[in-house]
C-alpha cells in the first residue's frame, strides 16, 4: 500500500488539492502499477510562518519581497 505524503503551505483551493491528490494517485499506480484503491495519499498545510529555511520563514520571505518591513 503507498503512502504519499506531501506538505505545503496553506492557500490553495480545494479544487488545487483535489488536482493533486488525483495527480499523485495516477502518478502512483502507473509508476509502480498500484491499483488505486491501495493507493493513500496525505496532504499537510502549514501557515507560512511555520516554514522556515535558512531561519527565514516563508511569511518572512515573502514580506521582504513584497517590501513590507
Amino acid at each position: 500500500m503507498p503512502l504519499i505524503e506531501v506538505t505545503l503551505t496553506e492557500g490553495r483551493s480545494p479544487e488545487q488539492l483535489r488536482a493533486l491528490i488525483s495527480g499523485l494517485t495516477r502518478a502512483a499506480a502507473d509508476a509502480i502499477d498500484a491499483p488505486l484503491q491501495n493507493i493513500r495519499v496525505v496532504l499537510r498545510e502549514l501557515p507560512e510562518t511555520h516554514w522556515a529555511a535558512g531561519d527565514v520563514t516563508i511569511a518572512e520571505r515573502r514580506a521582504r519581497e513584497e517590501g513590507t518591513p
